[in-house]
């Protein structure tokens, strides 16, 4: 008996037919046309006694063939007899190979005196017939056995350990699994049909293909690769340079061209958004905001290390940079208007870190075209926003003439470095930069993005001069105001003062007191924004200062406890002297308004603003050695005086109102 172990059910050897009531074997009904049938064996006396008419219907022997269905396509079984075993041989068909083989021995479940009764309920289960080869009947599952086997086990089959799990109500084992027709191992070839019921995964035995290792393997190395792939993406980035597009050439006439106006496109286009990246990695600090060429201004948001001052919001002019220092300030523009509180002056170290910025920012305008340089050299191409670009390598020229001090802005050793070292320049067609990469003096790399579309109207801060405006003449309205200042500075007899005066790295001062214009004094006390453990009396009197230290009883940095009435006793005041610092000089023009008229000939208005919810006029009034600021309202009264200081301004607010007996210096 020949195992099939790829369909996992025995097949019987050609040339066995079924046993009859006698235990021979005879070839069954239905044969192929293409063999000769041979004679059914007579019926035994127990299935003589039932007639083809008085069958049970639906029983095997009332089955009939399908007229429709090819005589080599049906089924073969034999039909069912009481006395006959379930399982059934096919007739061997003549004159194969398979037909001289010896016949099997008879299972034990084969005796035909003790094999029990066809269950008439139980459908007969068939095989489809293979061309060319014989016809299967699989064995019937006899009721008596139910005991013996589980319902959903198959037949043990000979040689195998194991038992096929059964489903009922499937039909024949299809003859293909996965797109794949089977070899009939009697005749060596491929089936000729192909069974429509597909197979299911209980039909499917692993052991049959390799198509699951193949699988596994393929999926192994497709993720090895897009690993490696993304490995080598992400290690290329932070080197990552463009490519030129040939050697590196000197600049056609046109490019020259555009590389000499660069600086005038930037001056006529005033402001565009900057970018910055100074060093690498994880030790890269960044600096986002805005540059306006035309006042100039730098406005960013700052933060990692080696900036040269604290993290924060910057602003920086040709000769001043203040400082918002904010430790959890993100790497996002700041805001279009600036806070007005915890401004600091700050003095970073040329040549690194924001002071480098701001002089290579500032650097980037000019009012006229400037000459080539010699060793500008073509170096490729690019897209940056979807806008072609030429990348050039060239010096950065000097920067022009500062107005206040006719010095250019990147002049000493730190600025000579910046302007002659050798930079990349993204430039358009327009002459517009859109991005320059090079290194700062103390040999940091650097690379700027520029957004020239993102131009918002930037203000500065107060100690910077507060936003521009559009100077013009005084109406007579203002001037009349103007003129009546000190009258009615002197009705008022005093004010309520708040000082705010960065006069220097480490003088960013703060002061709260009063004014009397009737006595013609003021008592302050004074704190330094960065220690706010100390802080200095301060009385002034028929133009004579005196100062003393105390420890500080409380008030915040940004604005310190009023001095206390009456002063300490114990305190040793110094002897009075005359004004001398930038602090004595404002408290000596506010105290001289209430006694000297303000000459309005030569006064400007610089612009509309608003100071504790009242509108004011902001008028500039030149003097023998700067400017002054008169914040007036639009009653008459003085509301804030503002004076220049090393780049800076200072501001004195007033509140006009009563004011207590204050001390006078001895």
């Amino acid at each position: 008996m020949e195992i099939s172990r790829r369909r996992r059910f025995w097949r019987a050897p050609p040339g066995i037919g079924p046993l009859s009531a006698g235990g021979t074997r005879a070839d069954p009904a239905g044969a192929s046309p293409a063999c000769p049938a041979t004679t059914p064996p007579a019926p035994s006396a127990a299935a003589s006694t039932q007639s083809p008419a008085t069958a049970t219907p639906g029983s095997p022997t009332t089955e009939a063939a399908d007229p429709s269905t090819p005589p080599e396509n049906r089924d073969t079984a034999s039909p069912t007899n009481p006395a006959t075993p379930p399982d059934s041989r096919a007739t061997a068909v003549p004159g194969s190979p398979a037909a001289t083989e010896p016949a099997s021995p008879p299972r034990p479940s084969e005796n035909p005196d003790t094999a029990p009764p066809a269950n008439p309920a139980t459908p007969s289960k068939s095989r489809a017939t293979p061309p060319g080869g014989p016809a299967v009947a699989p064995p019937e599952e006899p009721a008596a056995t139910a005991p013996a086997r589980s319902a959903g086990a198959a037949p043990p089959e000979p040689g195998r350990g194991r038992h096929r799990r059964y489903r009922p109500g499937t039909g024949a084992r299809p003859w293909t699994i996965q797109g794949q027709r089977r070899v009939d191992r009697d005749t060596g070839t491929r089936p000729a049909e192909t069974r429509t019921d597909a197979a299911t995964p209980e039909d499917h035995d692993p052991e049959d293909s390799d198509e699951p290792p193949r699988r596994r393997a393929a999926l192994v190395a497709l993720g090895v690769t897009a690993v490696v792939s993304a490995a080598a993406l992400i290690a290329g980035l932070p080197d990552w340079s463009p490519q030129p597009a040939g050697p590196a050439r000197t600049l056609t006439a046109a490019e020259a061209d555009r590389l000499a106006a660069m600086r005038v496109t930037n001056q006529r286009d005033v402001r565009a958004g900057v970018r910055v990246t100074i060093g690498a990695g994880r030790s890269a600090a960044e600096l986002v905001g805005w540059v306006d060429w035309a006042r100039p201004l730098v406005y960013l948001s700052a933060r990692g290390p080696d900036l040269g001052t604290e993290p924060g919001l910057v602003q920086a002019t040709r000769s001043a940079v203040v400082v918002r220092p904010d430790p959890a300030t993100a790497s996002a523009p700041p805001p279009l208007v600036p806070p007005a509180d915890r401004w600091r002056l700050r003095e970073p170290p040329a040549g690194r870190g924001v002071a480098a910025v701001r002089d290579l920012l500032l650097g980037l305008t000019a009012d006229r075209t400037d000459a080539t340089p010699g060793a500008a050299r073509w170096v490729g191409r690019d897209t940056v926003d979807g806008s072609p670009v030429d990348i050039l390598q060239t010096p950065l020229p000097a920067s022009p003439a500062s107005p206040a001090t006719g010095t250019p802005a990147n002049s000493g050793p730190a600025g000579e470095a910046a302007a002659g070292r050798s930079l990349r320049l993204w430039l358009d067609q327009d002459a517009r930069l859109h991005r320059l990469r090079g290194w700062l003096p103390d040999d940091t790399p650097v690379t700027v993005d520029l957004a020239r579309s993102d131009r918002p109207t930037l203000r500065p801060v107060d100690a910077l001069g507060g936003p521009p405006g559009l100077p013009r003449a005084l109406a007579d309205a203002e001037a009349d105001r103007l003129a009546r200042l000190p009258s009615r500075l002197r009705a008022a007899g005093g004010a309520k003062l708040a000082l705010t005066a960065p006069v220097g790295p480490a003088a960013n001062l703060r002061a709260t007191g009063w004014v009397s214009w009737a006595a013609g004094s003021a008592y302050l006390a004074v704190g330094e924004a960065d220690t706010p453990g100390r802080r200095t009396l301060l009385r002034w009197h028929s133009g004579r200062v005196a100062r003393v230290e105390m420890p500080a009883d409380g008030g915040a940095a940004e604005a310190p406890a009023a001095p206390p009435l009456p002063p300490p006793a114990g305190l040793a005041w110094p002897a009075a002297r005359p004004p001398g610092d930038n602090l004595d000089r404002l408290l000596e023009t506010a105290l001289r308004l209430g006694g000297t008229a303000v000459p309005a000939g030569s006064a400007v208005r610089l612009r509309g603003d608003q100071i504790a919810g009242r509108a004011v006029d902001v008028v500039e009034v030149p003097a023998d050695r700067a400017a002054l600021r008169y914040w007036i309202d639009r009653d008459g009264v003085l509301r804030r005086l503002e004076l220049p200081a090393g780049g800076v301004w200072a501001q004195l607010d007033l509140t006009p109102g009563r004011v207590p007996a204050l001390p006078v210096a001895a």
